[in-house]
């Protein structure tokens, strides 16, 4: 048996009892909820440990299947650390048998090399067959990197070979080939909120994920308090994601779309695009704002009188104003400020009284504070209302001076609704009724939020996830260069400002390690077309394959195109316009696509990826919608081994000088 063989066995039985420990970690959070249930305790304080003690004992019972640890540290005080998703250890106490990849020890792991070893004489790697549920046996391979002062950095091909792991189903998480730049992002400090422009490839997406369960791990009563939301772009995208968190022990962060929490009600109707892109310009605060306010009546011309048994007691119209005014200028939630000026207003009230009478008792107040006339006062002078009143009043005659009069007339209601409760809202004028809502009342946050795609929000939609994390931080993701909404952003520091984050900093990732360096060559072609500054990405990998593929029968050459693709391992994307992806999906049929094969239009690719991308007419998707160039950039980007071009008409000319197979090549 060689020492290999040996190494391996040694791991293989440490990984054995790993499992055990594991098993045993388990059963003992299940007792624990038993014996917590009969545990003595105020009603309050036994509901709370019992739903904690349930909460983990689920958590345990759905880890998910697979290896124990990926990698491991011996350090130079003779200490050996496993590294793995999870802490797993025989007792509390004890030093663990597995070390959480998030625990301050595991940092090394990423961080030391040659230049700076950080106490570590040894790193070693460990494979694993693809797709092991974890059972021992299929750790097949370990690598070890000797770091001492002055060595040299050597390239570790069970790395290599993770990153390089053709794509099937949903998105992995990286736990075992984080990235020194990538480390130092995810361990950044809870407090501070930073925006990450990402190239393709380079893994900010995951540096998302993996931040927040870092957060989590770390700071979790204060994380967990408040919630941790992760936005995406859309629902494809975060089932595609959906399995990240769990796999590294996280289960209760909440992951949907922006749509998802602003759904006051379901889109009934659509705008024009004139009428959307007015609808999410960031005057629409100012005019939302004023269109609520504009409600409040700042100068009552009548004195308040307010009966107290057989008494009249008055305010003057003067002081009343003077209250408004007072308020007004606090700018608190306008729910807040209503019942501010009548906290102050009962206040008046007291102190003419108590001159009068003496002290006045807290039953006083409260009588007075619900006396019919002064709700009355209440409701002419600062009425309550709702934000679809409020919107919809503004839709029926959007007089404001912020809007020309083209926008006025492209925003107004063709036939306005009977009432506003039988309006028809669109996705945009739920954006506006998210605004409105928010000035009437402060929303409940979040104490972090990952928000993935940033550069496609509009500013009304960065200011609806402003509101939720006016006391919470922020991970904001995304490239400028696939911004390909109409209002995209094209500067980072304007849409943080957006944010409510102005003071970010913004960290560039360029070094990409999921593209191969062919793909990202060719994608870089189109960055002097998409009307942004970023720097060009780089590839780690020097594999792949691009091809362009003249097909005068482009469906004919799209089917020989997969059929190739089929002959290699891995998920092949079929990327076209919306308009041609019917088509192509039905001349796939019986050509031997199954379920390997996706067809997707363009504009829903975004933060997906494929192993092999066969993008169908180019020029088609350039010239589909006005961000083309940013689109087609989208989609040469989703492939992480080999990239196919089929294409009829010819290519924009960004595109020549790539080897081409087929007639006329």
């Amino acid at each position: 048996m060689t020492s290999l063989d040996l190494e391996l066995a040694r791991e293989r039985s440490h990984h054995d009892a790993c499992r055990a420990a594991l098993a045993r970690m388990t059963e003992d959070v299940a007792e624990q909820v038993v014996t917590g249930e009969d545990t003595a305790a105020s009603g309050a304080d036994a509901e709370a440990l019992g739903r904690h003690l349930r909460s983990r004992a689920k958590e345990m019972r759905e880890q998910p299947p697979g290896p124990l640890f990926f990698g491991r540290l011996d350090l130079d005080d003779g200490r050996t650390h496993h590294i793995g998703r999870r802490r797993i250890g025989e007792d509390p106490a004890a030093p663990p048998l597995v070390v959480d990849w998030r625990a301050p020890v595991s940092r090394a792991y990423y961080q030391a090399g040659p230049r700076d070893p950080q106490g570590v004489l040894r790193r070693r790697r460990f494979g694993w067959a693809p797709y092991s549920q974890g059972a021992s046996e299929d750790l097949t391979a370990l690598e070890d990197e000797q770091l001492t002062a002055g060595g040299q950095a050597t390239v570790s091909a069970l790395l290599a070979g993770e990153i390089e792991r053709p794509r099937v189903g949903p998105m992995r998480d990286i736990a075992a080939t984080i990235q020194p730049e990538q480390d130092d992002l995810v361990r950044s400090e809870p407090a501070a909120s930073l925006c990450v422009q990402g190239a393709p490839g380079t893994g900010k997406t995951a540096v998302g994920l993996h931040r927040a369960a870092y957060l989590l791990y770390t700071h979790p009563q204060r994380v967990r308090r408040s919630g941790l939301l992760v936005l995406g772009p859309h629902r494809a995208f975060l089932s595609y994601i959906s399995e990240v968190l769990p796999s590294l022990g996280e289960t209760g962060v909440r992951q949907a779309t922006l749509d998802d929490e602003i759904a006051r009600h379901p889109v009934r109707a659509e705008d024009t695009d004139t009428a959307a892109r007015i609808k999410h310009d960031a005057r629409m605060a100012g005019v939302l704002r004023r269109a609520l306010y504009g409600r409040v009546d700042p100068a009552p011309t009548e004195d308040l009188a307010v009966p107290d048994g057989s008494y009249h007691w008055r305010l003057p119209a003067g002081q009343l104003a003077a209250i408004v005014a007072d308020v007004r200028q606090e700018a608190p939630p306008y729910a807040t400020g209503r019942e501010r000026v009548r906290a102050r207003i009962v206040r008046a009230l007291q102190l003419r009284a108590e001159r009068r009478w003496g002290p006045m008792g807290a039953a006083w107040a409260r009588r007075i504070e619900r006396a019919r006339a002064l709700t009355a006062f209440l409701d002419a002078c600062w009425p309550k209302v709702t934000p679809e009143e409020v919107l919809a009043g503004l839709l029926t005659d959007p007089d404001d001076g912020a809007l020309d009069a083209a926008e006025r007339a492209a925003i107004r209601w063709a036939r306005p609704p009977r009432s506003y409760r039988s309006a028809r809202w669109t996705a945009a004028d739920l954006v506006l009724l998210d605004e409105l809502a928010g000035l009437i009342e402060r929303p409940e946050g979040y104490g972090h939020v990952v928000v993935d795609e940033a550069q496609d929000l509009s500013p009304m939609e960065c200011r609806a996830i402003a509101r939720r994390t006016e006391f919470g931080s922020l991970t904001v993701l995304g490239d400028l260069a696939q911004g390909t909404t109409p209002w995209a952003a094209r500067d980072w520091h304007e849409q943080l400002a957006h944010l409510g984050k102005a003071g970010a900093p913004v960290v560039p990732l360029t070094l990409g390690y999921r593209v191969p360096a062919a793909i990202v060559e060719l994608a870089n072609r189109l960055l002097p077309q998409l009307g942004v500054d970023v720097p060009a990405g780089r590839s780690v990998r020097r594999d792949g394959e691009v091809t362009v593929r003249r097909a005068p029968e482009l469906l004919a050459g799209t089917r020989q195109a997969v059929r190739e693709a089929l002959a290699a391992e891995g998920s092949v994307g079929v990327i076209t316009t919306d308009t041609l992806a019917g088509p192509v999906a039905d001349a796939l049929r019986g050509c031997g696509a199954g379920e390997r094969v996706t067809v997707l239009p363009a504009t829903v690719v975004k933060g997906l990826e494929f192993d092999h991308v066969v993008v169908v007419e180019p020029a088609a998707i350039v010239a589909a919608e006005a961000r083309g160039p940013n689109r087609l950039y989208v989609a040469l980007t989703r492939a992480v081994s080999r990239l196919t071009l089929v294409h009829a008409a010819d290519l924009p000319e960004w595109l020549g000088g790539v080897p081409r197979v087929g007639p006329g090549a």
